[in-house]
């Protein structure tokens, strides 16, 4: 069916809208890609140029010859890749309990983590900085990945997941003489898919994102992840600003490829979670 002037108008400022908001989000990342690939001198050209015909690869090697960035971006794997593997399996068991477990005071534990959502990591900085050196854990692993892994957010999420997970199926496994443990670990947790997917993606791109803590726990060269690494471009001197761009570059292009190879377990975990309890 032929669309009326009126629905073509109206499709035409739709699809205006799309274009609008794809560059206003996109347009960052283009100028930044753009950056990594000029030369230094034309970086903050006045008239702007987005498309240099002097563009190539020099600044990604440059990055990898005035700094370990191999090193910096196995850290960050390293760490961000534990604390979202240990992460997921502690949160379940903790969700799973919430949900399904009965025991006194389970009500207030509940809501007492969930509160810890209102403090601000910055109010528990200093104490926390405080307890890892007196642990002897600064410039370690554990100071990296340990104080990252309990958080509230997951906890909530698998939590309402499994209050909507249908008691019949856990049943059935007791009948079959199942333990406790067992149908969590063969029934919920593989039901429970989608919501450790979309978990997974938030978890590996706040610890893969993350700066302020990597900068104070670890100050050694060989223990800086990546986001910190990115700042040893910048000198008393000034900041090489086409080093940093095309760094950037490097480090943003592990979480595009885990969002868009996850983004379906994203929305399909919304849909299952809802808000029950």
């Amino acid at each position: 069916m032929r669309k009326s002037p009126k629905q073509l108008l109206g499709s035409g400022i739709y699809y205006l809208i799309c274009i609008l908001l794809a560059v206003v989000f996109a347009g960052p990342f283009l100028w930044m890609l753009s950056s990594a690939l000029k030369p230094a001198n034309e970086i903050f050209a006045n008239p702007p140029i987005l498309i240099s015909p002097n563009s190539s690869l020099n600044n990604f090697q440059e990055v990898f010859r005035q700094a370990p960035f191999e090193r910096y971006m196995f850290n960050s794997f390293f760490v961000a890749g534990t604390v979202t593997v240990v992460a997921l399996l502690l949160h379940a068991m903790a969700g799973y309990a919430l949900a399904r477990l009965d025991f006194p005071g389970k009500r207030v534990v509940f809501i007492g983590i969930i509160a810890t959502l209102m403090i601000p990591f910055y109010t528990i900085l200093i104490p926390l900085a405080l307890l890892v050196r007196e642990l002897g854990w600064i410039n370690t692993y554990a100071a990296l990945i340990i104080p990252a892994i309990p958080h509230a957010f997951g906890i909530f999420w698998l939590r309402q997941f499994f209050l909507g997970l249908p008691t019949e199926l856990e049943e059935a496994a007791r009948i079959d003489g199942a333990s406790r443990i067992g149908v969590f670990f063969l029934v919920a947790l593989p039901l429970a898919r989608p919501v450790l997917a979309a978990l997974a993606v938030f978890f590996f791109l706040a610890n893969w994102d993350s700066f302020l803590w990597p900068l104070i726990a670890a100050n050694e060269p060989d223990m800086r992840m990546v986001q910190v690494g990115i700042q040893s471009f910048t000198g008393e001197h000034g900041s090489a600003w086409e080093l940093i761009m095309a760094a950037s570059v490097i480090a943003i292009l592990p979480t595009l490829a885990l969002f868009f190879g996850l983004q379906r377990f994203i929305v399909a975990s919304v849909k299952m979670t809802g808000l029950k309890g």
